[in-house]
This record gives C-alpha cells, structure tokens and sequence, in this order.
C-alpha cells in the first residue's frame, strides 16, 4: 500500500516554533492598541469636559436673556465645580487643571470665579482654561457680543 503524501508535508499542523511566533504577534498587537487607547481617553474627557463647561456657559447666557435678569455660572476652584448659581453644580475630573485669565486680576488658579451673563446678552468674566498633562483647551467669551469659543 502506497501512502500519498500531498505538499510534501507528512503531517498537518503547525509547528510548536509557528504558534509561539502568532502568540508574540498577537500580544505585540494588543500591547499597541492598549496603549494608544489609553493616551486618548484622557484627551476624550477633556474634550468633553470643555464642551459640557461651554454648554452651561450657553445655557446661563440664555436663561439671562430669556429670564431678562442677571445669571451668573460660578467656578469654583477650590472645590472643583462648576455650575449656574441657584442650579446643581458639575464636578471637574480631577485630572484636569482649571483656571481662569481674567482680562484685569490675570490668571486666577484658588477660590471662587464668577461669569456675570447680562440680559442684553453680553458676559462680564475671562477665559477658561483646561489643562490634561500638555493638552489644553480654551473657552473664550466675548463680553460685548456674548459669544463662546472653544479652542483646542
């Protein structure tokens, strides 16, 4: 009895030395990914942080304009809040940094900061800044106009 041997190879299968190298590629490729995912989901929570913050500033401007009364969002360094005054206040992730660039004091890092939104629509108050290690993200207001802009 003859016994064909197809390919040349007497036996199926892969070596031992075949599947240790696909288990280091493998873990190679995982080991990668991880470590991208965890250098963007920091800078996630930023951003997202600065577009709630950004949110609240227009939500204040308009209860200012719809209301026709004063509205002011206070920050609260110290404890790490922030929110519109008489409303539940928001928490600051403790891994960002906040302070303020007020256009007279300069930059305020302790204690409480308030932006004052009047019913024409104008903001007395300065520039918000959020910091994740060397990533920072900015929220300017126009105190004429009472526009936001975010910049990262």
């Amino acid at each position: 009895m003859r016994v064909h041997n197809y390919g040349g190879f007497g036996d199926r299968g892969f070596t031992l030395i075949e599947l240790i190298i696909v288990v280091v590629i493998i873990v190679l490729v995982l080991g990668m990914s991880t470590l991208f995912f965890a250098s963007t989901l920091p800078s996630a929570k930023l951003n997202g942080m600065s577009r709630e913050m950004s949110a609240m500033i227009k939500q204040a401007r308009l209860l200012a304009r719809n209301k026709g009364e004063k509205q002011a969002l206070i920050i609260d360094l110290d404890s790490r809040t922030y929110g519109i005054e008489g409303r539940e206040a928001k928490a600051i992730p403790r891994e960002i940094t906040a302070r303020v660039i007020d256009p007279l004091s300069g930059e305020v890092y302790r204690g409480k900061y308030t932006l004052i939104f009047h019913d024409t629509g104008g903001i007395e108050g300065g520039t918000i800044l959020l910091t994740y290690n060397k990533k920072t993200v900015s929220i300017e207001t126009d105190p004429v106009v009472g526009s936001i802009i975010v910049k990262q």
